[in-house]
């Protein structure tokens, strides 16, 4: 009697409230009215972060004072003093510029690393494989198989060579990260966790689409599961230790979203480094993670963060994430930092068409003539709006589309004989109809990029969504993320609007040609200097000029 009254009020509640499970998304696009599903929310909690598990920080600790690899330890694991789940706090005074933990790089969990690990177990070819998730899809798979591990009857042919002095550190690292059910929080966390709607929304509110980003996934997992995780349960269990969803696609968009929002771009690739990974961000007096060497010589190789500030015992240490833009942020790490509203940053996408009569010579130059590794015929670039700039694209952004126009009498540039030069003749205008067409290209990008942002909702309703703290949480992550881009490709919009009125007055290839062969002047009347041309001699008069 008393299960079925406990069933009975779960259900009451999930009715009367509306908490709803975040199911798989399917990554094709729903037939949701927009509007509707932003506002018929009834009520949201604000920016509030899941109560956190800690049972296991303890235990995290413990085993990094035992890890005599891991230099510099001037700071633990433990709750967060800015509303996040847990951070880095000081142990003891730390100096501007001091070296808050050093971390070896065998500690971190890469892609390099994990082609190896998954090469010697049988399931890819360790030089070819090429997923379309990339480094990040590689160390989710480390990281499930971290979990995996939690099982203490967990083996595979790759355990015997690994440093079992860090085995410690990693089962409680592991144990400790944010759980599927923190992460899908119905009203936040991670946007790849999110329900399908509120994924929409973001999609149309950004130009930075994550479709693309779940399109990648639904790719990777479906081929893992398929032909790798099914077929040998015993190397890849459904379940972990802790009865959450493992090597299933669940699992795998688990891990890919801690790997995307706790890794860093150190040395040249992506890393997820145990510990450092726990450092929170702020825009103000935080360094990035970074590569040092360190130990008794000086030469272990690693991942390290330094201290841009002083920090007393009990404090927090933060890190910068570095330089990304309110979706990138929004995306890869779950939330929006107030310095991304102040530089506002919007993507654009230019893509020259198989269509186009030229598709095959223009081809040529991306692969061939950019004097560096070969272009895409698709290319992303950022516009930006921020204090004492102008909205000048990016000069590679004009560069770009100049290629992508060139057509008509410019053609001649595509020839054989300027295929070497063509790319840097793009750097400068190229004529004044193509200017027009690659000012127009551009602006008619920005407007569509607005008008699909307007058709969710307009400036002035983002501004009261925004201020409204009934609105869930990621609806109005979607409302400042347009605001933002808007703000961005405005800027970028009045910048060409005035450059296109002047489009008369710039200099084009023939002009630049002429100067080059010292033949811009003006003609002076040097055709009756007898020592210039062809002298007292006329064609055809019969003449003999010695």
């Amino acid at each position: 009697m008393r299960v079925l009254c406990i069933i009975i009020g779960l259900i009451w509640i999930e009715v009367s409230f509306g908490f709803v499970g975040c199911a798989i998304p399917s990554f094709r696009r729903p037939s949701v009215d927009l509007r509707k599903s932003m506002f018929s929310v009834r009520s949201s909690r604000l920016f509030d972060q899941v109560a956190p598990a800690t049972q296991n920080i303890e235990a995290l600790n413990e085993a990094l004072e035992s890890m005599s690899q891991i230099k510099n330890v001037k700071c633990k694991v433990g709750h967060s003093s800015s509303g996040f789940r847990f951070g880095l706090i000081a142990t003891q005074n730390i100096r501007r510029g001091d070296t808050v933990i050093s971390v070896p790089n065998d500690f971190c969990l890469t892609g390099k690393k994990a082609r190896k690990v998954f090469s010697e177990l049988g399931c890819i070819n360790e030089k070819k494989y090429d997923g379309w998730t990339g480094d990040l899809g590689l160390i989710a798979l480390l990281l499930l198989r971290e979990r995996a591990k939690l099982d203490p009857s967990y083996d595979d042919s790759y355990v015997s060579k690994e440093d079992s002095s860090k085995k410690d550190l990693f089962r409680e690292w592991a144990s400790s990260l944010p759980s599927i059910a923190e992460l899908s929080d119905c009203d936040g966390a991670h946007p790849l966790m999110w329900n399908e709607d509120d994924q929409e929304i973001l999609q149309s509110s950004s130009t930075k689409k994550i479709y693309k980003v779940l399109d990648d996934f639904d790719e990777d997992a479906t081929w893992w599961q398929e032909k790798i995780w099914s077929k040998n349960r015993r190397l890849f269990p459904e379940k972990d230790n802790m009865n959450q969803p493992c090597f299933t696609i669940e699992g795998f968009k688990w891990a890919l979203a801690i790997s995307m929002s706790r890794t860093y771009f150190v040395d040249g690739e992506l890393k997820l480094c145990p510990i450092v990974d726990f450092a929170n961000h702020n825009d103000f007096d935080a360094f990035e993670v970074d590569a040092g060497f360190f130990g008794t010589f000086g030469t272990t190789a690693g991942v390290q963060i330094k201290a841009d500030k002083s920090y007393k015992p009990g404090e927090e240490v933060f890190v910068s994430y570095g330089p990304k833009s309110a979706a990138e942020y929004l995306i890869e790490h779950g939330f929006i930092p107030q310095s991304t509203k102040t530089t506002a940053v919007a993507e654009l996408t230019f893509e020259i068409e198989e269509s186009d009569r030229f598709f095959d010579d223009k081809l040529d130059v991306l692969e061939f003539e950019t004097g560096g590794s070969s272009l895409e015929p698709v290319q992303s670039f950022d516009v930006v709006s921020a204090p004492g700039r102008d909205g000048q694209p990016d000069p590679a952004l004009i560069q770009f589309v100049r290629l992508s126009e060139l057509g008509g009498k410019d053609a001649f540039l595509l020839e054989s004989i300027f295929r070497k030069e063509i790319w840097d003749f793009m750097a400068s205008p190229v004529s004044e109809n193509n200017e027009r067409a690659v000012f127009d290209t551009i602006l008619s990008t920005c407007a569509s990029s607005t008008n699909e942002m307007n058709e969710i909702s307009r400036e002035e309703e983002d501004n009261n969504m925004i201020e409204d703290e009934s609105m869930p949480k990621n609806q109005r992550s979607c409302a400042i993320i347009r605001n933002v881009e808007r703000r961005a490709i405005s800027t970028a919009e009045d910048y060409l609007t005035r450059e296109g009125e002047a489009l008369d007055l710039k200099e084009y290839y023939q002009e630049r040609r002429l100067k080059d062969l010292g033949l811009d002047s003006p003609w002076d009347g040097d055709e009756r200097n007898p020592d210039v041309g062809w002298g007292s001699r006329k064609p055809g008069d019969g003449g003999i000029d010695w």
